[in-house]
């Protein structure tokens, strides 16, 4: 028997490590190249609203197969070459298989591979983190007249109780609460208030704190139960954007806000539709990427944009009304 959270990590630790892990789930950098192109771009004038450093960390946090940070650099080394000349590429990944497509996909720019976020290099940094947190394990709580904890034990949940101080809530209420998301975001903030930068976080869940079991398992693009044969699919859960923000204390923090109107605001169906233009045979699929992006029936109410940052910094791109 081990806890959720231990069965989580064994388990998407056992997926990532295969060769073919990505090829179980589209993210947002795969389905449209703007998303990677208004991101860098949201990034250089992140840059000039930091003053213009004239040498800064550019990281991204599980950066997949490298599309989003390929996307991203080209867009701005085309526009802003200061930008990419102060820039230093760092991206935290630990999987060999990774970091090899990582740097196919950024060859001949100035890339860095680190274990973890808080190994990166110091000084002022704009990190970005696209359904990074979501696959972090999480601890899950059962109200049963007292809190129980939820144990995995041959393929099966098992209640074990608790001790841990919780919030009242209604009988069988579900509680989740995600420690190395919350770790994470209390290094960052801690770190942009004393080094300066901003982070862009970017993935599902709701905007309040709340209750529910949001565990799920995707294998080969579609829905699979979560404690069966473990490693074979991706373990994810709503990221908590409100105990996100309130960990990143004394950070600055804007948003969460719907990933749709994040974009929209960034320009992202405007440069879909210039690339639509450019390539008239592949136009149809490039303007319905977007919209599953923005559309709130889609991807762009369920995914949000949160914001860390400096608290000397304006309001960042895209999250001012």
């Amino acid at each position: 028997m081990e806890r959720l959270d231990a069965f989580m990590a064994r388990a998407n630790a056992a997926f990532y490590a295969q060769g073919d892990a990505l090829s179980h789930f589209t993210t947002a950098p795969e389905i449209s190249q703007a998303f990677g192109e208004c991101l860098g771009l949201w990034a250089a004038v992140t840059w000039q609203q930091m003053g213009a450093p004239a040498k800064f960390v550019l990281a991204e946090l599980g950066p997949g197969r490298g599309t989003l940070m390929a996307d991203a650099w080209r867009a701005v080394r085309g526009v802003m070459p200061e930008f990419c000349a102060a820039a230093d590429i760092a991206l935290v990944e630990t999987s060999p298989s990774l970091m090899a497509m990582q740097a196919r996909a950024l060859a001949g720019a100035p890339v860095r591979w680190f274990p973890a976020p808080e190994a990166l290099p110091e000084g002022p940094a704009i990190i970005l983190a696209n359904e990074f947190l979501d696959a972090l394990p999480i601890r899950q709580f059962v109200r049963r007249g007292s809190w129980m904890e939820r144990f995995v034990a041959d393929g099966a949940f098992v209640e074990q109780p608790t001790e841990e101080p919780l919030p009242e809530a209604p009988e069988g209420s579900i509680l989740e609460r995600c420690e190395p998301a919350l770790s994470i975001a209390a290094a960052l903030g801690a770190r942009l208030a004393e080094q300066g930068g901003a982070a862009l976080i970017i993935d599902y869940g709701p905007a309040e704190s709340g209750f529910g079991d949001t565990l799920q398992a995707i294998r080969h693009h579609a829905r699979a139960e979560p404690l069966a044969e473990p490693g074979s699919a991706d373990l994810t859960a709503h990221v908590d954007f409100a105990a996100l923000a309130r960990a990143a204390a004394p950070a600055a923090t804007h948003g969460p806000m719907p990933m749709g109107l994040f974009l929209q605001r960034l320009g992202l169906m405007s440069r879909a539709a210039i690339l639509a233009r450019s390539a008239p045979a592949q136009a149809g699929m490039i303007l319905s990427g977007a919209q599953r992006l923005t559309l709130p029936e889609q991807m762009g109410r369920l995914f949000k944009a949160l914001c860390l940052c400096h608290p000397s910094l304006p309001t960042p791109a895209g999250f001012s009304e």
